[in-house]
């Protein structure tokens, strides 16, 4: 990749947004699983980056999909692929989980 393509252009949901929809919305996180065991948040399913290319069959392109990670970096790479894959009704979580504990849940820890 070009080094202009670095900042991926996805749609975003806030931290604020997701809390409010939160129950409607299907939430992935894309990082590890050393790194759910530090911070993360309630109902979402791990997926983690690596395999997000093996495991997106295990997705409904029917349901609004967030995907997050610590920064929101992983999880716009992950909404990049996945858009390519026919999902439209997708968003990545702006600022990841360090946003949500800022703005949500200040109980999450930050790593």
């Amino acid at each position: 990749p070009k080094e202009e393509e670095e900042e991926l252009v996805v749609p975003e949901i806030t931290p604020r947004q997701l809390a409010e929809r939160r129950s409607e919305l299907f939430l992935v996180d894309v990082r590890e699983p050393h790194e759910v065991d530090i911070a993360k948040i309630d109902g979402a399913h791990l997926i983690p980056l690596r395999e997000v290319s093996s495991r997106f069959g295990e997705l409904d392109p029917d349901k609004e999909i967030v995907v997050h990670c610590r920064s929101g970096k992983r999880s716009a790479a992950a909404v990049h692929f996945l858009m390519g894959q026919g999902f439209n009704n997708i968003h990545n979580l702006r600022g990841g989980i360090l946003a949500w504990s800022d703005e949500v849940d200040p109980a999450i820890a930050k790593y």
